[in-house]
């Protein structure tokens, strides 16, 4: 394999005539060039130069091998610029990893942030449920993933580097005109009377909802399954029941309905940044995460 070093150097005496010239240019001593060269024309076989009345001339494989070395250092520079790009910002691409209710309330927040302040940087948002934002991680089709998690079911620490950005309360909706609609904040005991509406398909705030009442000591009546939090808000705005929700899910709140807290009558969820542990990270990648955790300092929904 050829030494880059000592093409350098061939191009050097091949472009100034003298090994003189090249050694001072390069910062070393004739004696050390001439001993490079030798070793280069070994590793060729074939020798590169030959001494002239004007100085150092090359063989015809010195020439072929002069201009190779001409255009492997221009590429060579010209990936050391673009990596210095990359590392300052400049240029590069994110791909990054969310799910529904935070990206359609926290996240677009932190992405205009980043964008001001580092607008070369092309970001991709892949949103998706959590079990694929998982699988996106571990394939590193994402490099940074957002995640949620409560207090019975932690992602495990030793899974992913995993940063806790807030937590985000379980709020409860209720009807406009509900009994409960003045009051600012309720507590689970006092719905034990009321009909539930609630997320299909075994959705995480079913069991929110089932481990709450059970504290209680009540078991839920439901009344209607909903697809999407936007459909239960509309179900809970003609008074087909009440429903629970991450806060983050009802930033987009129905006209029809009011969002109470629950104080902490009702388990919260952990929102997440989270990456391979074995990952080395992109520059673009450490600065959206400090960009996600200044935003997650001043996010304050409604």
């Amino acid at each position: 394999m050829l030494d880059v070093k000592r093409l350098e150097l061939l191009l050097r005496v091949v472009e100034t005539g003298s090994i003189t010239a090249a050694a001072a240019e390069l910062m070393f001593s004739p004696s050390a060039v001439s001993q490079q060269l030798r070793r280069l024309e070994a590793d060729v076989g074939q020798p590169l130069l030959q001494r002239h009345a004007r100085g150092m001339i090359p063989t015809d494989a010195g020439h072929v091998l002069a201009n190779h070395a001409r255009t492997v250092l221009r590429q060579l520079a010209a990936a050391e610029s673009d990596l210095a790009e990359i590392a300052g910002l400049r240029r590069g691409r994110l791909d990054l990893g969310t799910f529904p209710t935070v990206g359609s309330s926290f996240l677009p927040l932190a992405v205009s942030r980043f964008r001001k302040e580092y607008p070369a940087v092309q970001l991709h948002v892949h949103s998706a449920r959590e079990e694929q934002l998982v699988e996106m991680l571990e394939s590193g089709t994402v490099g940074v993933s957002l995640l949620w998690d409560y207090q019975w079911s932690r992602i495990p620490g030793s899974r992913f580097a995993l940063t806790s950005l807030f937590q985000d309360p379980t709020v409860l909706i209720v009807g406009a005109d509900h009994r409960l609609a003045r009051r600012r904040q309720v507590s689970m005991a006092d719905l034990q009377e009321e009909d539930w509406i609630i997320r299909s398909q075994g959705h995480p705030v079913i069991e929110v909802l089932e481990r709450s009442c059970r504290a209680e000591g009540f078991t839920p009546r439901i009344s209607f399954y909903a697809n999407d939090y936007q459909e239960a808000q509309a179900m809970v705005s003609v008074g087909l029941g009440i429903a629970l929700a991450p806060r983050c899910a009802v930033v987009n709140k129905h006209p029809g309905v009011r969002i109470l807290s629950l104080g902490e009558s009702a388990p919260a969820r952990r929102i997440l940044a989270a990456h391979r542990h074995d990952r080395v990270r992109a520059p673009a990648e450490v600065a959206f995460l400090k960009t996600l955790i200044a935003s997650a300092r001043d996010y304050a929904p409604a």
